[in-house]
């Protein structure tokens, strides 16, 4: 851990999180999700509750802290150390509470934030469609309204918590059939109830026990309160919605490197060869230094990150931020993960160790939430724009070449 980014809050924050990882999440649970034996960990949320460690950014009125999101990050690490389902599900928490919270009524914070902070309710995201990934706006879920009602047709995919999850936020098409895409999506709270099925439960790679599925929405009756925010603003909601989804997977994807990087090296320390400890071995210890350094640079850029959007730094550097947050913090899980297993050999690729399951596991992190291509989009594009529109240039040094003159060298076109 970044001890020196942490306020003594946040420090006292880990060592709770911690508390809770070490003694409320048994082995016997993750071998049971592993083993695809348990679908729905609904304890697990309802023991975080307990130690009030859910919905931490949340106003206390609602039973959260009013915590930043430099705080939360701390938490997130600490449990994504357990893998990326339960990491997921405390997640979506924080998630789908962040559109309650800011674009939700009174009503709809009451109905459903403040039990959901409790762990009195479990929340899941309908965001991604059969034929549309990373093609969001291209949804064709519908939502028709009907006197007091919307009514909801449609299907979405990839649904964590879709098999155990009370109610779900689900982004449905309510604009004209010409009106432009990111016009034309409103999101809605549906409880899970007449009109609402699990038609399919994924058999994952990694990840499971989270009860993922695609459902089927027909005919769904949706009370018009339900709606956040207002018609067709989805699109809005969805931006904003992409701080939470990228924060917490980029922080939990340090905790997961942080623990195979732990296993890893208290194996080195144990294992001999050719007489001594594989610790001893520079090919061992320079994979150690790589692990140490990966995670440090993502819980760097992850802590900036979260700077940004807790100052209320422009949205677009703060969704670059995010992104990078993103794509680095997952992209260097997978390094670590991978350098474990080489440390460890033969061995780490058996069940034996817990290497070939976070292996499993952390492939799939730089997928959701939007690809890491794209994040290249979002970062390049953010940063072309604020470069263009740079108040104050730092000096330009095109100038300073020694025949910087020569105009008819620079061709351009």
């Amino acid at each position: 851990m970044l001890d020196c980014l942490m306020t003594p809050e946040e420090k006292k924050l880990r060592d709770e999180a911690r508390e809770f990882v070490r003694e409320d999440v048994s082995t016997e649970l993750l071998r049971a999700m592993d083993a695809d034996e348990v679908r729905y960990p609904r304890e697990f949320i309802e023991k975080a509750a307990a130690r009030n460690l859910l919905g931490l950014r949340f106003p206390k009125e609602y039973g959260g802290r009013g915590m930043p999101w430099s705080s939360e990050i701390v938490a997130l690490e600490e449990v994504g150390v357990l893998g990326t389902s339960l990491g997921c599900l405390y997640s979506l928490v924080s998630i789908v509470g962040e559109a309650i919270n800011k674009f939700g009524s009174e009503h709809l914070k009451e109905k459903y934030l403040r039990p959901t902070i409790a762990g009195e309710l479990t929340a899941a995201e309908a965001l991604t469609e059969p034929r549309g990934g990373s093609d969001f706006f291209g949804a064709t879920t519908t939502a028709r309204r009907d006197g007091d009602y919307y009514i909801l047709n449609g299907q979405k995919r990839f649904v964590v918590g879709a098999e155990g999850a009370d109610y779900f936020m689900v982004y449905a098409r309510t604009g004209a059939p010409d009106a432009p895409p990111h016009e034309a999506i409103s999101t809605f709270i549906v409880d899970r109830g007449p009109g609402v099925e699990v038609k399919h439960v994924y058999g994952l790679m990694g990840t499971r026990g989270g009860g993922t599925g695609r459902l089927l929405f027909k005919d769904c009756r949706v009370p018009k309160e339900n709606l956040l925010g207002k018609e067709n603003m989805g699109g809005l909601i969805f931006y904003q919605m992409m701080i939470p989804e990228r924060m917490t997977s980029a922080a939990g994807a340090v905790g997961m490197g942080r623990a195979a990087m732990e296993v890893a090296a208290r194996y080195s320390t144990r294992r001999k060869a050719f007489g001594e400890t594989i610790q001893n071995f520079q090919a061992v210890n320079m994979k150690v230094a790589d692990m140490i350094t990966l995670c440090d640079i993502s819980r760097g850029l992850i802590h900036i990150a979260a700077k940004s959007v807790d100052t209320g730094e422009p949205s677009g550097r703060s969704r670059r931020y995010v992104s990078e947050a993103k794509k680095t913090a997952t992209e260097n899980a997978w390094k670590v993960v991978n350098h474990a297993m080489q440390i460890m050999g033969g061995i780490g690729y058996t069940n034996i160790f817990p290497i070939e399951k976070m292996l499993r596991d952390v492939r799939l992190i730089m997928i959701w939430t939007g690809t890491n291509e794209i994040m290249d989009l979002i970062i390049q594009h953010e940063f072309y724009k604020e470069f263009a529109e740079e108040k104050n240039p730092a000096r330009n040094i095109e100038t300073d070449a020694l025949e910087a003159d020569r105009e008819e060298e620079k061709v351009y076109e």
